[in-house]
């Protein structure tokens, strides 16, 4: 079994739903996946669902690019520490790094938009998005965020605006992860709840990431009809961490606090384990672009 191509991407996690607004955001997260083009199948199960990596290859021949070996013998080992179908851009990260291993497996080298734009186009194709998910594959790509106007189809010119995001250095990020989403909602669940998202889009104009978390995880709320999810969420805010959201469609929350004062994240450990013993809590920072790992970026030719 030979090794033909390697590609890297990360987790993010959602500061604007593109569904509330038009508009969406998504911060890096180090929840780092790692793909291998394979022309053997690898003896590890391989969880694709969605056949996501299918969509993948056909995405990839669409724009005019050569497979390295007929597509028929290709296979994929993932090793991945991105929740599944929680909101922290699973898929999106998936088609990023499949994309960098046909790059490193053809010796081709793509610009990041040429990256970001195949993987968009797989994740169309499949079904699996409500808004095509540009912001959350820009996020998963690399480090920061960017405001992406969801209904500009190049996604060059759909960028409004960026930024870095909350200092790796200053914040802690936990998430509590709570299991795959049972369904998405539809896009009209989004409209009774638009005014959260104003706000979120408000606080990124502002480069305020923290309360646009916080805003759009409400909205997301609502749009889901998470009950519990709002009562999880406000247990964070009680217990004084400084932001705390749903992110995506559900169902992972993401919790920021201070790095300074590691007591309220030792509080908020000790909470979500004695009063939900059946998530599971995962500590990760946010990917600044300063802070890039250049082994995810693109081989060059």
């Amino acid at each position: 079994m030979a090794i033909l191509g390697r590609g890297r991407a990360h987790g993010a996690c959602s500061l604007l739903h593109a569904a509330g607004t038009g508009y969406g955001a998504s911060m890096s997260l180090d929840l780092p996946l790692a793909i291998r083009l394979l022309d053997k199948p690898s003896k590890r199960d391989l969880e694709d669902g969605d056949r996501i990596l299918s969509f993948v290859v056909q995405s990839w021949k669409k724009a005019g690019h050569e497979l390295p070996i007929p597509e028929e013998d290709i296979h994929w080992a993932v090793q991945s520490k991105i929740p599944i179908a929680q909101g922290l851009k699973s898929s999106s990260a998936l088609c990023v790094a499949a994309v960098r291993a046909l790059c490193d497996a053809t010796e081709i080298h793509l610009e990041l938009a040429d990256i970001v734009s195949i993987a968009v186009d797989a994740q169309l194709d499949s079904g699996i998005t409500l808004t095509g998910s540009v912001d959350d594959t820009w996020a998963c790509a690399t480090p920061g965020w960017k405001l992406i106007d969801a209904n500009q189809p190049n996604v060059r010119e759909g960028i409004l605006l960026e930024g870095d995001g909350p200092k790796e250095e200053d914040w802690d990020v936990l998430i509590v992860s709570r299991g795959p989403r049972e369904k998405r909602p539809s896009l009209e669940d989004f409209i009774p709840h638009q005014q959260h998202f104003i706000q979120a889009l408000n606080a990124l104009q502002e480069e305020n990431e923290l309360v646009a978390l916080t805003m759009n995880g409400r909205g997301v709320i609502g749009a889901t009809g998470d009950v519990k999810g709002r009562i999880m969420t406000n247990d964070a805010l009680v217990n004084s961490a400084r932001a705390a959201g749903i992110t995506g469609s559900g169902t992972a929350i993401v919790i920021v606090v201070p790095k300074l004062l590691q007591g309220i994240m030792d509080r908020l450990k000790q909470w979500y384990e004695s009063k939900y013993p059946d998530v599971e809590l995962i500590e990760t920072n946010f990917l600044n672009p300063d802070k890039e790992d250049s082994a995810a970026e693109t081989p060059s030719s």
